[in-house]
């Protein structure tokens, strides 16, 4: 099974907003999405990054207009979604399956763009979204409009999967596609419903953590920003726990990568990639 990253669009923070006892100075970060090519399935999406639609598109509602000209997110044309599955001979119709690791807009701008794909996604969270008020989204940091109309009816919730053990140092969670090549790991903090991604079949075993944390830093060295980078966290206490399992998670052997720090990783596309 091949798998690569690519960076949808680059965003800049101050350092001690993501990372504990940081500085002043601006931080270039990642906005990273997968692509998976898996021998059964085919090719599969993990999240889509970002895309127009969040930043430009005509569906946005005035609170999404206003969150991107405060975050204003640079777009990297040359690593869209779309231009990277026209690199490797894809067309959106192409993809029949998007992992949604959780239900930012940086995750799923670029939703409605694959008309034939059915979503694995957290049902859960899925269900609470449907229950709350327009406002109450907002307050959770989702955007209503960037789903599919038809997301729902497309949706492939984890509670339907397989669940596997964890053993070894190996956490357990959700086998995806059945046969324990992709696992969902259930990352609780940032988001509602958050999960990650485990390739245990690679040489060295990769747990995709999303946004546990913005920084590898934050995550090695245990510098969790406090205040105020807590105020847009689902539940804050539950980030260090999940922060922890990563922790042990790298001392077995594993390999955690993060949605966006800005270092290169093995997994990262590449010109010569395609």
């Amino acid at each position: 099974m091949k798998l690569v990253f690519a960076n949808s669009a680059w965003m800049s923070a101050a350092e001690r907003l993501i990372l504990r006892g940081g500085g002043w100075q601006s931080v270039k970060l990642r906005v990273r999405y997968g692509l998976i090519f898996h021998p059964a399935a085919g090719p599969a999406l993990i999240d889509t990054g970002y895309t127009p639609e969040a930043l430009s598109g005509e569906r946005r509602g005035r609170m999404l207009r206003l969150y991107g000209a405060l975050l204003k997110p640079q777009l990297n044309a040359a690593e869209q979604v779309l231009a990277v599955l026209r690199r490797f001979g894809l067309a959106p119709d192409d993809i029949r399956t998007v992992i949604v690791t959780h239900f930012h807009a940086d995750h799923i701008s670029g939703l409605s763009l694959f008309r034939n794909a059915r979503f694995i996604a957290s049902d859960g969270a899925w269900a609470r979204v449907k229950a709350r008020t327009a406002g109450q989204n907002l307050r959770h940091g989702i955007f209503t409009e960037l789903f599919p109309t038809d997301f729902e009816a497309r949706l492939d919730g984890l509670s339907d999967k397989r669940y596997v053990q964890a053993s070894e140092g190996v956490p357990g969670g959700a086998d995806l596609f059945g046969d324990g090549s992709v696992i969902a790991v259930d990352l609780p903090g940032h988001a509602d419903g958050q999960f990650g991604l485990l390739f245990s079949g690679l040489d060295r075993p990769l747990l995709y953590a999303v946004d546990v944390q913005w920084l590898l830093t934050a995550l090695t060295q245990n510098r969790t920003p406090g205040f105020p980078a807590t105020l847009i966290a689902e539940d804050a206490a539950a980030i260090e726990p999940a922060s922890a399992m990563l922790r042990r998670f790298l001392a077995s052997g594993g390999e955690v990568m993060l949605c966006h720090d800005p270092a290169p990783t093995p997994h990262d596309l590449t010109p010569e990639a395609a």
